[in-house]
């Protein structure tokens, strides 16, 4: 029912930059919020970044204000996850999910995600 592909991740050197990319049917698009969780080796799955498509709000975990932005793309049901200095702590895999609020906020928020891209910063 929720098809969610991420791509995009890959290895990078802090301060660098990936851009994250979300495909998803456009019923999964316009009846659901979107975002990006992400879990670390050894962490939990942990908040990200979202997004409501009525409205255009966002929302960013505090620890990649100002670092990652977090669009869209309607007219493609695309979402997507600009990551700019990035920083060794920001590792993880990252997956795209389906909220079930108009703004997600934490990971419970979620009620969908996709097999996910990892993203691997060096020092």
């Amino acid at each position: 029912q929720v098809q969610l592909v991420e791509s995009g991740g890959g290895l990078v050197q802090a301060g660098g930059s990936l851009r994250l990319s979300c495909a998803a049917s456009a019923r999964t698009f316009s009846n659901h919020a979107m975002g990006w969780l992400r879990q670390a080796p050894g962490k939990e799955r942990e908040f990200v970044a979202s997004i409501s498509w009525s409205g255009g709000n966002t929302a960013h975990k505090d620890s990649v204000k100002g670092r990652f932005t977090i669009s869209r793309d309607n007219a493609k049901n695309m979402v997507y996850l600009q990551m700019n200095s990035l920083k060794p702590e920001d590792t993880g895999v990252y997956y795209c999910a389906a909220g079930s609020r108009p703004i997600p906020t934490s990971e419970a928020d979620f009620g969908s995600w996709g097999q996910g891209t990892q993203v691997t910063v060096s020092s």
